[in-house]
């Protein structure tokens, strides 16, 4: 804005009058932040012509007006070395016109500080102190004429002078001219930030000593563009949230009003959002990186992953200020909007405004820093490291990617920093201070909905990428909004309609397998089957055993110097890894996979099948991950069965071994149980099954069940109503399907014994085989 020259009257000596003037003084707003006339573009600019170019000021020299003695002494400035600016006015007592000007240095005087401003207010950054006395000035009295003089002038500085490649950045000679700023309009209409407009007038006038302003100048400009035309349409924006809150009631929008200015924050979540969120709040991501519209507003969104693993919305917000008290209040107005559900976890830029302010509202949740927009600053703020050593940047990623527990990554960090001399690098010290909240190995215990650790694809979620840009106005940003939403529901219900539409194909005859693939949608169920196919190149040995939990080794065919750990409990079918990939991203992994395989445990059991990766992850009855309930339940307790005894077994195995009268013991106690267990069963005759019904036992199971349904069905028909029999022919051959589903379990754990009695009997043969050589060698 153009600086106004605020003037009041200050008597001198007794009466205050000399010769019929009133002497004035001008307050000067250097040391308070304004701008001069003429400084960053506001006001016109008198420029002296002809000779007064090269000119030294003298008294009597004659101007045609008081703006034309004040750009001949800037411009004189200019080629000295040194800012000016107005200090003081003489008006006319009869018709307040003013009659005398004085011109000084603007380091003339000192800084005036006002006691009663300074106590009441505490000030955080104070400016620097500028005014050293300097008496050099410039004094010009209107004449008879009408033309102006210099009735005084003093050239003498005391300070050092500005030499002629820095006389731009002097307050007094900065100015923004009108075609510089028809430029600055244009380049900022279109996205581009003061940087990089300062660098296209650079370019333009051939060097920043001649654009005649400096970035500072250029940002206050834009800013002051920025905020007249953001009024207007920030109205636009609350027009179309009223309205679309109007035509339906659940569209949840929120608007922070500040008491000192008219803009405020935004926030707002639509129906489908939030009821995209009872589905998926287990994680969330923020992202504050977009500045896709003109003003540069951030513009912040709240996504998720649905079980598809696509992103979905939670809501979204314009912030006029990116200050600690503003996320405070937008996560407060997102968790009502919410009904103050929080989430588990929440991943956001590398930030900390936006940490502490986590902190604050969500003190339960996992906090993650976004691993892509750390490697993305890195490219900036090591620049110099990646250009002088080209082998840094896939070794700074093999240590934060490939490493597999929190020692090795430990380690591999003090390499690399001792590597590369990095050690005293204060950001990158920074990251590692902060590794707890983005190094994925100190992460892996907590849900964040990736379906593998080591994908890199644990970037910010892009909802809106491809439908706004940088040149995108508010008033064109809700109908590309809108677009951008129809899309992604159309990506779901296009996911949603293939994984009912079109059954998966399996790669194994794993009941489990077969089990899943009815269950999850069919991106998580090929992820699952990733996984279940990659378990046949691992082998996993008990190397730990209490009793009550076994330890096992689970290693790839070639990489037996990686090796991973499962615990198993038998008896609760629980194991964990030591990837915790399941933690993590709620899929089974490989090695826990490839232990179940060796412990004939043939289906996934119901805890280990999360609802948000299922078909059903969106329906509010409570999920059965069982597709026949039956026969998954009697394979879930006979596997339990199974397992127990075979454990058992292999422990009397061990312990009836040591030495010949355990062995007579065992094999005595042996006898006699498998007498019991016999006995038990010829008693038995008839046994329950999970659904209650009466089955024929295990003996020629298939046989016996089909001989019985023949039998029942020639008995009941006599008296039974067509109605009647259809049902009870519908229950028989029900029962046959599931005996005929028991012979297959039967088969599978003879076909599991029979393999162990053949690794068995290789394991012997082997011994056998060491004894004869080491035989022959003492022969």
């Amino acid at each position: 804005m153009d600086h106004e020259i605020i003037e009041f009257d200050v008597e001198l000596g007794g009466g205050g009058e000399e010769d019929g003037v009133d002497i004035e003084n001008a307050v000067d707003y250097d040391d308070m932040g304004q701008t001069y006339s003429g400084a960053g573009g506001v006001g016109e600019v008198y420029i002296p012509e002809g000779e007064f170019l090269d000119l030294e000021p003298y008294e009597g020299m004659e101007f045609e007006s008081e703006e034309a003695a004040k750009a001949f002494y800037n411009s004189y400035a200019r080629r000295v070395g040194f800012s000016t600016r107005v200090s003081s006015s003489r008006r006319s007592r009869r018709d307040g016109a003013i009659i005398q000007r004085q011109f000084v240095c603007a380091k003339e005087g000192f800084r005036n500080l006002n006691e009663k401003r300074t106590k009441d207010r505490e000030i955080k950054r104070p400016r620097t102190i500028t005014r050293v006395g300097c008496k050099a000035s410039l004094s010009v009295k209107i004449q008879d004429s009408g033309k102006w003089a210099v009735s005084g002038f003093v050239k003498e500085h005391n300070h050092d002078l500005v030499p002629p490649d820095q006389v731009h950045c002097l307050r007094s000679h900065r100015q923004i001219s009108g075609p510089a700023k028809a430029l600055i309009d244009t380049l900022q209409a279109a996205g581009m930030g003061p940087r990089r407009i300062m660098s296209a007038l650079i370019k333009e006038y051939g060097g920043i000593s001649k654009v005649g302003f400096t970035e500072v100048d250029c940002r206050n400009y834009m800013r002051t563009n920025r905020s007249r035309n953001m009024e207007g349409d920030l109205q636009l924006l609350l027009d179309y949230l009223r309205q679309m809150h109007n035509e339906n009631p659940a569209f949840f929008y929120a608007v922070q009003s500040e008491e000192d200015q008219n803009m405020s924050n935004v926030f707002w979540a639509d129906p489908k959002a939030r009821s995209n969120y009872s589905y998926f709040s287990d994680t969330v991501t923020l992202d504050t990186t977009y500045r896709y519209n003109r003003y540069r507003l951030p513009f912040v969104t709240f996504t998720g992953v649905n079980s598809h693993g696509q992103p979905v919305l939670f809501g979204c917000a314009f912030l006029i200020n990116e200050s600690e008290a503003s996320f405070v209040w937008l996560f407060n107005t997102w968790l009502t909007a919410m009904s103050g559900q929080h989430p588990s976890s929440i991943t956001t830029d590398h930030d900390a405004i936006v940490r502490s302010a986590i902190t604050q509202v969500f003190p339960n949740t996992r906090h993650r820093f976004c691993k892509w927009h750390i490697f993305k600053k890195c490219q900036e703020m090591l620049s110099q490291v990646f250009l002088e050593h080209p082998g840094f940047e896939a070794d700074l990623h093999k240590c934060v990617n490939l490493t597999d527990s929190i020692d090795e990554f430990e380690s591999c960090w003090l390499s690399l920093v001792d590597k590369y001399d990095l050690r005293d690098h204060d950001w990158l010290q920074s990251l590692y201070s902060a590794r707890k909240q983005w190094i994925p190995v100190y992460l892996r215990d907590a849900f964040f909905a990736e379906m593998s650790i080591s994908q890199r694809s644990d970037s910010m979620n892009s909802y809106f990428d491809g439908y706004v840009n940088a040149s995108t106005t508010l008033n064109q940003f809700f109908k590309l909004y809108e677009k951008a939403i129809e899309s992604r529901h159309e990506k779901e219900i296009k996911a949603d309609f293939e994984t009912v539409s079109t059954p998966p194909s399996l790669k194994t005859p794993s009941p489990m397998e077969k089990q899943v693939s009815g269950l999850y949608t069919r991106k998580t169920f090929a992820r699952f089957q990733e996984e279940l196919v990659g378990t046949l190149t691992f082998t996993a040995s008990k190397v730990e055993d209490d009793g009550e939990v076994i330890t096992y080794q689970v290693v790839k065919f070639g990489e037996e110097h990686k090796a991973h750990y499962v615990r198993f409990k038998v008896l609760e079918m629980r194991a964990s890894c030591s990837c915790q990939m399941f933690e993590f991203s709620g899929l089974l992994c490989r090695h826990v996979l490839a232990v179940f395989r060796v412990t004939n445990v043939l289906t996934l059991p119901s805890h280990y099948i999360l609802k948000r990766w299922t078909r059903n992850a969106k329906s509010n009855i409570t999920l059965e991950v069982r597709s026949n309930t039956a026969y998954t339940n009697y394979l879930e307790s006979h596997t339990v069965r199974y397992s127990t005894l075979r454990h058992e077994a292999f422990r009397f195995v061990d312990e009836g071994a040591k030495t010949m009268d355990t062995y007579n013991v065992a094999v005595d106690a042996l006898q006699e149980a498998f007498k019991k267990v016999t006995d038990a069963a010829k008693n038995e005759g008839n046994y329950a099954v999970p659904n209650g019904r009466p089955k024929e036992a295990p003996a020629s199971v298939g046989n016996q069940a089909s001989l019985t349904t023949q039998n029942q069905l020639c008995h009941v028909t006599e008296n039974m109503s067509e109605d009647e029999m259809d049902k009870k022919i519908q229950e028989l051959i029900s029962e046959l399907d599931y005996a005929n589903k028991k012979c297959e379990v039967y088969r599978s754990n003879l076909l599991s014994v029979i393999k162990d009695i053949a690794d068995h009997k290789h394991e012997l043969l082997v011994k056998v085989q060491n004894i004869k050589m080491d035989m022959k060698e003492c022969a």
